[in-house]
């Protein structure tokens, strides 16, 4: 008994070495740390920082800086700008590209103006020293990334700006580390200049040219092993990072830019995205925060008055050049206060390139050991100050963006939005359902709806059963994006009168439809199924054939009819487009006339939607089919269509999938029939008499004759 409680002592001898231990203990911070900060209204990053400090070698010394801490805290590290760059919408970085290399110029050049004169005249350091340090001011980390992500403004302008302007000047600094620690040493020539170049061009060509068409090939052919795909990314992230530190600068810089190529096919809403979040946010980051912690030597205080001051002097400076650097950016773009701190706060933590700087510099001998400890503490500070900022900030934009609503009609109320997916085929399910979460309202407490309608006979409920097991799988694929899946199976006499009354019980805004076969005659007698859902359901239905996966589309086009601004369910349909354009990151081509057009620009404005879009004059509704010259390959083709007696209606409307099939063969297609208004479908005593009836028997005897006429002319070809 006595040997076994020494061995247990042994196990608890700091530092610790047993590795399952420290990993436990690891987890239990990574678990503990926010909950308890959180009652003291400190942001959770600041907690983990704290308990780095506090078990790493300068603190109780529970944990040493070893190799596996390190390779972890380098996961991290990686992990936060591979997520900056995956999350960025590059729709919005493209149409604000000069507002990051604005904001990137600032965050570098004030900070590296305020820093070098301090540092030469101030603390009387020599010129390159002077220079490294005031350089050094001028980076800065992500580290309060999380909290923006967590609450959901990554895609907001000032978040797209700073990320963008933190790739330009990390990228900047670490150019100029290299050139100090190169003139140093002497080797500040002609070849360094040429290798540096030709380095950073292969890497840029690997990286947005050869990685994306891999990445697209793998996706394509190993489309059912959706763990793989989580493999194959992380394996592009650390190969990215690999190639940067080749080509000559921080491996960050490749984890971003692997962000970056990888943007488009990984959808924010996909389940692959959640996975990568999940997995960075549960255990990589937090273990980088850490980490961060555990090099903070609190003990440098106690060095004297020296080091007092250097620290003191470098976290003022860091901050201050930050701070005036988001207050330029603040009035040069005219930003909100609350914008202006998201920017500050972001923009303020210095960590990793930081300390990548400044230990280089000492180990080259060009900085002392005051300036090392100093940045240690400047670290701290700057990442708890970046963390309150960020998450104030952050808190006050969300409430912003909840007082200032995007304007679109509350009538669509899209918290209770509720989308049915109707289905025949089982196979053609998985793309279906794919549109519906990416198009999917993330604060809509109601589930999606999958629908099968199983014909009234005697075999309704065993095929019921069948059907619930087959349509169980989608379930757990639903969940793997944290998206609820909601199946329902009902027994009717024709499946689109199931479908109008299970849309009635269950209040659906949206119903997706998979793209109709072709009919044969007896269909067209009778009429077909979409025929009768659209005339007896007064709802947005999205008619989808959709050839190859969302995230290999290049374009949307959408083509609008005269008048469909006039339609009640303009709002709703538009914003899920435009919503899909973000998620798929590609721009939108819209053809409609000019009075549409402004219609349309209106709404973008009014719903601060942040998609390209892109007009096309298109009037020319007699020849309708011209517009496909404009249709490219990798173009998903939208088509606005209407039903009989809406504003918009159009003649050529119908028999639209067989037209639409000639001419549109190889692209993705949607029709989407937006919803109307309902007096058509009022209860009211007297709105019942309409000559609706005449017409549909009118159009019916008009469909007899032209089957019949089809029926001869194919004897005639026979």
């Amino acid at each position: 008994m006595k040997l076994f409680f020494i061995q247990l002592m042994l196990e608890f001898k700091l530092p610790l070495e047993n590795p399952v231990l420290i990993f436990s203990l690891i987890l239990f911070i990574i678990l503990l740390s926010p909950i308890l900060l959180r009652k003291l209204n400190i942001p959770g990053i600041i907690g983990l920082i704290i308990s780095g400090v506090v078990i790493g070698p300068f603190g109780l010394n529970i944990l040493e800086k070893n190799s596996a801490v390190d390779l972890f805290s380098t996961i991290g590290l990686l992990y936060i700008m591979f997520i900056a760059g995956l999350e960025l919408d590059m729709n919005q970085f493209r149409a604000n590209r000069n507002k990051s290399i604005l904001f990137g110029f600032f965050t570098f050049i004030f900070p590296l103006i305020i820093g070098f004169p301090v540092c030469y005249y101030f603390l009387e350091y020599g010129f390159n020293a002077s220079l490294l340090i005031a350089s050094m001011f001028s980076t800065h980390t992500l580290v309060a990334y999380p909290i923006v992500s967590k609450l959901g403004i990554s895609k907001n302008q000032a978040v797209a700006i700073t990320v963008g302007g933190t790739i330009l000047t990390d990228t900047a600094v670490l150019i100029i580390l290299a050139i100090i620690i190169s003139n140093s040493e002497g080797n500040l020539n002609q070849d360094f200049w040429i290798r540096l170049g030709i380095s950073l061009t292969v890497f840029s060509a690997i990286m947005f040219f050869v990685i994306p068409r891999i990445a697209k090939w793998f996706f394509t052919k190993l489309e059912s092993e959706k763990h793989s795909h989580y493999i194959f990314v992380l394996s592009v992230v650390f190969f990215a990072a690999f190639l940067a530190e080749v080509a000559g600068v921080e491996p960050i810089i490749g984890a971003f830019v692997a962000g970056l190529a990888l943007n488009k096919l990984i959808p924010n809403s996909s389940a692959l995205m959640n996975r990568i979040e999940f997995i960075g946010s549960a255990l990589f980051i937090p273990f980088f925060l850490i980490s961060v912690g555990m090099i903070v030597d609190v003990s440098v205080i106690t060095k004297g008055s020296t080091a007092l001051i250097v620290a003191g002097t470098l976290s003022i400076v860091a901050l201050f050049g930050k701070w005036f650097a988001a207050l330029i950016t603040q009035f040069v773009f005219r930003y909100s206060p609350a914008q202006r701190q998201l920017i500050f706060g972001l923009s303020s933590s210095h960590a990793a390139a930081t300390l990548a700087v400044i230990l280089v510099g000492f180990k080259a001998g060009i900085l002392d050991e005051n300036i090392l400890n100093g940045t240690i503490i400047l670290i701290l500070i700057t990442c708890i100050v970046a963390s309150f900022a960020t998450e104030k900030a952050a808190k006050k934009i969300v409430i912003e963006m909840e007082d200032n609503p995007s304007g679109l009609n509350k009538s669509n109320s899209f918290n209770n939005e509720h989308i049915l997916i109707p289905i025949a085929n089982v196979e053609s399910i998985e793309k279906l359902l794919e549109f519906s979460i990416i198009i999917k309202e993330k604060k809509a407490a109601n589930p999606v709806s999958i629908l099968s309608v199983v014909s009234n006979n005697d075999e309704a409920e065993i095929n019921i059963l069948k059907t619930r097991k087959k349509l169980e799988e989608f379930v757990k694929q639903a969940s793997a994006s944290e998206t609820k899946v909601n199946i329902i199976t009902t027994i009717d006499h024709n499946s689109a009168s199931g479908i109008s009354r299970i849309s009635r019980e269950i209040m659906a805004d949206i119903i997706v439809l998979g793209w109709p076969h072709r009919a044969d005659l007896i269909d067209r007698l009778i009429g077909e199924k979409v025929d009768n859902i659209l005339n007896n359901i007064n709802k947005t239905i999205f008619i989808c054939h959709i050839e190859k996966p969302l995230v290999f589309q290049k374009r949307i086009v959408i083509v609008i009819p005269p008048l469909a601004e006039h339609e009640n369910g303009f709002e709703l349909w538009f914003t899920k487009m435009v919503k899909l354009a973000q998620e798929l990151s590609i721009p939108i081509l819209l053809c409609c006339n000019e009075i549409t057009q402004n219609y349309a620009n209106k709404l973008v404005k009014k719903a601060r939607l942040t998609a390209l879009i892109v007009p096309y004059l298109f009037e020319d509704w007699d020849d309708f089919f011209l517009i496909s010259k404009a249709i490219r390959q990798d173009d998903l083709f939208v088509l606005v269509c209407a039903r009989k007696g809406a504003a918009s209606y159009m003649n050529l409307f119908e028999n639209l999938p067989s037209k639409l099939e000639k001419y549109f063969e190889i692209n993705s297609k949607i029709v989407i029939y937006p919803q109307q208004f309902t007096q058509r479908f009022s209860n009211e005593r007297y709105n019942n008499i309409t000559p609706e009836p005449l017409s549909i028997g009118i159009e019916t005897i008009q469909k007899i004759g032209r089957g019949i006429g089809n029926i001869f002319k194919k004897d005639d070809l026979e």
